[in-house]
């Protein structure tokens, strides 16, 4: 199974075992990580059509290189099929495979200091089988956040932080604009980006800066 998988890696074809007589586009996540658990091929096959593409655009989005997103997803599924006997979910499969592949987009960006400066303390890598970070991969509730944070910022803060990032100010033209003074306005916003990877926790911090 696993040889037909990492052929699949080369030409692009999944194949299967063995031959499905069953519908399982009908079976339900749940029920398809069972099946796969059991030896079930079909349904690992079901799994990676049901998924690949999504969670390729979701890596591709945030990597911006073909190759890498792919190889970060086709290895999550061959993760997925070396363990499959030990296989088990505590939350659903899309929750698992989601943050599967993003944790190792972190991996890959750890080493990049635009993300590196703000992760070096700390665990920041998803646990991928807990209930309780399933909001992670939904977006709009990242993009939500955010924005409710920096709605919650002192008024100043939150102007500099927006001519900033928003307009794309420099900060000397910041400075004049507002009145204040250069060092003014970097303080503003190295206090305005402490309080959001505060606020908001790494994990969702460094999104956050992925996506600026």
């Amino acid at each position: 199974m696993p040889n037909n998988f990492y052929i699949a890696r080369k030409t692009g074809k999944f194949i299967p075992g063995r031959t499905a007589m069953e519908d399982y586009s009908k079976y339900s996540d749940q029920e398809l990580a069972t099946a796969m658990r059991e030896g079930d091929d079909a349904a690992f096959k079901e799994i990676y059509d049901r998924y690949y593409n999504l969670l390729y655009l979701f890596v591709y989005n945030k990597l911006r290189n073909t190759e890498e997103a792919k190889d970060v997803v086709h290895d999550v599924f061959a993760w997925m099929i070396d363990h499959r006997k030990s296989f088990t979910l505590k939350t659903s499969l899309s929750s698992y495979l989601y943050k599967s592949v993003l944790n190792k987009v972190f991996n890959i960006f750890s080493h990049q200091a635009i993300v590196k400066k703000y992760i070096e303390q700390g665990d920041h890598f998803i646990e991928v089988d807990s209930t309780e970070t399933d909001y992670l991969i939904r977006e709009k509730d990242i993009a939500d956040l955010i924005r409710q944070e920096i709605e919650a910022m002192p008024p100043k803060m939150r102007e500099v932080y927006e001519l900033k990032f928003n307009k794309y100010l420099s900060a000397k033209v910041i400075a004049a604009k507002l009145d204040i003074t250069e060092n003014t306005v970097n303080t503003h916003l190295k206090r305005a980006m402490k309080q959001l990877k505060n606020n908001l926790g790494t994990v969702v911090f460094v999104l956050y800066v992925l996506n600026k």
